[in-house]
């Protein structure tokens, strides 16, 4: 029989008061054990009249300020986000039977942390980052090729790419975190952290 924390709960939920610290234990097991992309996460927006949009996004940090993600500013996101500020996350790792839902506001990362992690990506995705008009219709793809030989064109140089000031980071700051784990017969275990203030937060249990 599996042992249990003091809520009745998988030891893997721990006895931790911090959910970015449980976040941070349930993350570096995935990379052990999710074939790929353990940073994948569906990412939900909405615009200013509420009708929702998701897609899967990839995590590229997280810090007790939140979960930051990479973007064009142009993109449906980005307008979403602009209209709307709050967004939820959902990380899904099949490989350990977890997920983690995560529901915040949503700010832009500084230049300089933009800046940091656009001269960490390699030369052709940053190439991309110039030549993408993200989200917008194409013609055909030669359209989008073409675009990017003029980049390489105009930035020959592989250490020296700028980034584009249309390309920057989102930062998801959670008022909500839920740790789920699979059960069987769908009595899943569920435990749910609620921002009270900014150093502070509230532990519940959910039904499944």
């Amino acid at each position: 029989m599996n042992q249990k924390n003091s809520l009745g709960l998988d030891k893997c939920f721990g006895e931790l008061d911090d959910p970015i610290k449980l976040f941070e234990k349930w993350f570096n097991e995935a990379k052990k054990t999710e074939l790929n992309d353990p940073n994948a996460v569906a990412l939900g927006t909405a615009d200013k009249q509420g009708v929702p949009s998701v897609r899967m996004v990839l995590l590229k940090g997280f810090s007790d300020k939140g979960f930051v993600f990479y973007t064009n500013l142009n993109s449906k996101k980005s307008l979403d986000i602009n209209a709307n500020p709050n967004a939820s996350m959902c990380f899904h790792w099949k490989s350990l039977l977890r997920q983690i839902r995560i529901v915040g506001n949503i700010n832009s990362v500084s230049d300089k942390e933009a800046d940091e992690y656009y001269n960490s990506r390699a030369y052709g995705s940053r190439i991309g980052a110039w030549a993408s008009k993200q989200s917008s219709i194409l013609n055909n793809r030669d359209e989008l090729y073409n675009s990017i030989i003029s980049y390489k064109k105009k930035f020959p140089e592989t250490n020296n790419v700028p980034r584009p000031n249309y390309w920057s980071g989102w930062n998801v700051s959670p008022n909500e975190i839920e740790f789920w784990l699979d059960g069987e017969n769908r009595i899943h275990q569920r435990l749910k952290y609620i921002r009270l203030d900014e150093n502070n937060w509230k532990k519940v249990l959910l039904s499944p």
